[in-house]
């Protein structure tokens, strides 16, 4: 067994200037080395422990206290997703990041995790020797584990933050750690629009997944009559274990869009892992557009591209929803969504796992309504019935 503790003694968890304590839990020496490198490099992290085994990670959990763990999915004695449920009933706030290599196995393991309270996944590249893949992970577990743990830190907020007609900040939220209460600020709404919506397009990261079964599974007569188009952040292999998983949820067809496909009413059509997805016109239809292009916003799929490309179609028929997720991607699609007559709907924070992209939409200014989680479906079920308020 291979262990690394650091003392977790007088760690009260009120204390705000504190690293985050982060415990990594794998059975690849390479993989808890280079990890545990990357946070000890963080100035607001460190490592409380590196463990081989899941059963190492459920006996020490009281000893070391750590607010984050990465765990491993594969791994002796005691395997990720039969230690997960021990650690969060140990410590019930305790973050915990499911890591494991890419396939669909891993997969539908992680989105079981997820079921059962872990916060979010991350793929493992297939080899840490490729510097592009190796470089991809650490931007991505950094930021995983300073956002979610930020959140642990923080106050819970005030679900459906006060609106007021004019705007206090116009700037993007910092995606650093929060090591001090904020103030709720003071939000603008706009105005729905006056138009009909004609199509609903949905974005979301950190947190997502969950968030967006929720959602689909109450907004069948909106799915019935109109297209919805959703975009992930994900990788590869996951996109179409969300997709089945979204079918089910909403008991509607649901699958990763295809190049070139019609959109129709009646369908949700999920940007696949790994590619770009945008509406383009086909004579007098809308048609799937995916690229291999360049990440947007750190991300690939990204949710500009296709909040961007539905105001060509639809105009100010465009209705966007963005949800819990890290980073602002989103919002300056967002504000032309606006501009060209649409509207926009934030996920508020409390309900969010991270209020990094509902935050930088709503820090905006752009959105029509800012709300929890279980009142989005019926809103839009409303609007799309042609409420207009």
């Amino acid at each position: 067994m291979s262990v690394t503790l650091t003392s977790s003694s007088a760690l009260p968890s009120s204390t705000r200037q504190e690293p985050l304590r982060v415990m990594v839990v794998d059975d690849s020496v390479v993989i808890r080395g280079l990890i545990s490198r990357w946070v000890e490099a963080e100035p607001d992290m460190v490592v409380a422990a590196s463990l081989r085994t899941g059963l190492d990670a459920v006996n020490q959990l009281e000893r070391v206290n750590p607010d984050v763990a990465v765990l491993d999915i594969e791994m002796p004695e005691l395997d990720g997703i039969s230690a997960l449920p021990q650690l969060l009933a140990k410590k019930r706030n305790l973050i915990i990041i499911m890591a494991s290599t890419l396939t669909r196995r891993n997969a539908e393991i992680s989105f079981k995790a997820l079921s059962l309270g872990a916060s979010d996944y991350i793929p493992k590249p297939e080899s840490t020797r490729e510097a592009g893949a190796a470089e991809i992970f650490h931007h991505d577990l950094i930021q995983k584990i300073r956002n979610l743990g930020a959140k642990v830190r923080r106050p819970a907020p005030v679900s459906s933050p006060p609106l007021a007609p004019a705007l206090t900040s116009q700037r993007e939220p910092s995606h650093r750690p929060q090591l001090a209460a904020v103030a709720q600020p003071q939000l603008m709404r706009r105005a729905f629009s006056t138009q009909a919506p004609r199509a609903l397009v949905i974005g979301s990261s950190t947190g997502g997944p969950q968030a967006l079964m929720t959602l689909v599974t109450d907004i069948g007569p909106v799915i019935d009559r109109f297209p919805v188009l959703i975009t992930q952040h994900m990788p590869p292999t996951f996109t179409t274990i969300l997709a089945e998983h979204l079918a089910r949820s909403s008991r509607r067809p649901a699958h990763e869009a295809v190049d070139g496909e019609i959109v129709k009413a009646g369908r949700i059509y999920l940007a696949p892992g790994g590619r770009h997805m945008r509406v383009v016109r086909h004579g007098t239809d809308a048609a799937i557009a995916l690229d291999d292009g360049p990440p947007v916003n750190f991300c690939k799929p990204a949710v500009d591209p296709l909040f961007a490309s539905a105001i060509d179609i639809w105009q100010a028929g465009v209705l966007a929803v963005v949800l819990t997720g890290m980073g602002s991607d989103g919002m300056r699609s967002g504000k032309e969504i606006v501009a060209a007559g649409g509207s926009v709907i934030a996920q508020d924070e409390a309900s969010s796992v991270v209020w990094g992209m509902p935050g930088a939409a709503a820090n905006a200014g752009i959105c029509a309504a800012i709300l929890p989680l279980n009142q989005i479906a019926p809103k839009l079920v409303r609007l799309f019935a042609g409420d207009r308020s």
